[in-house]
């Protein structure tokens, strides 16, 4: 997937098709891409990305699968058949398994024909400090953690990462150019954090190195989701 001339990925962090399709419906305009998430898939299943692609729009499968190589590549490759513009992997489930998803993604749009989709590397979850590493068995802080597995991830020949806005600017100093960055974790300057710890405004993420960011609940809780959209647009 090609760098965005919207940056903005609406997270569909809904649990019915149809007020997917409302979001989509009204935001299309003035979003870069939809996220559809556990949520919404588990409870829609495959549909929703057929109805949301239909419409034109990007899709954005964040399942974040992590499993061994051959189960993770069975997995892009559905992913790829349903005509995804991104999709995720958990960079903690190894080397060999991000090859064989990377390599599952490359073989699989050949064969069939679709677009070859940007597989991004998730390193640490937003909702997690230090302090949460380290109950799970992880010595390293937070930004030493996804430094590590940004760079293994790139090793592996993964396009993309998704990252803290936090750690943009360290990751472009050593991460190859083309490395896409995708970044949850965004809340507009009058927005609660919510359940998120590594946060910044867009226009701050955006200036950081960000190439996507991830947006949900500022905009599809809002009163006017449209309105929430423009304006974050318009900082940017």
């Amino acid at each position: 997937m090609s760098q965005p001339r919207n940056p903005i990925i609406v997270a569909l962090d809904v649990p019915h098709l149809e007020s997917a399709l409302a979001l989509v419906q009204q935001l299309a305009p003035v979003a870069g891409a939809f996220k559809v998430g556990k949520e919404l898939f588990v409870a829609t299943g495959p549909d929703i990305v057929r109805r949301i692609r239909d419409t034109g729009a990007s899709v954005f499968l964040d399942l974040k699968f992590h499993d061994i190589p051959n189960t993770v590549a069975k997995a892009v490759e559905a992913a790829v058949r349903l005509d995804v513009q991104m999709l995720t992997v958990h960079t903690s489930g190894g080397l060999a398994m991000m090859q064989a998803a990377q390599r599952s993604a490359e073989e699989t749009s050949l064969r069939t024909g679709k677009t070859q989709p940007l597989v991004l590397g998730v390193t640490v979850l937003t909702s997690f400090n230090t302090n949460d590493l380290a109950e799970v068995g992880v010595p390293h802080d937070v930004g030493n953690q996804v430094e590590r597995l940004a760079s293994l991830a790139a090793k592996a020949g993964l396009g993309g990462l998704v990252c803290s806005p936090l750690e943009i600017a360290r990751l472009r100093q050593f991460l190859p150019q083309h490395v896409q960055l995708v970044t949850p974790g965004i809340r507009p300057a009058d927005s609660r954090a919510d359940d998120q710890k590594r946060t910044l405004t867009p226009r701050e993420a955006m200036a950081a190195g960000a190439s996507w960011l991830v947006i949900g609940r500022p905009i599809c809780a809002a009163p006017d989701p449209r309105a929430a959209a423009e304006a974050i647009l318009a900082t940017l």
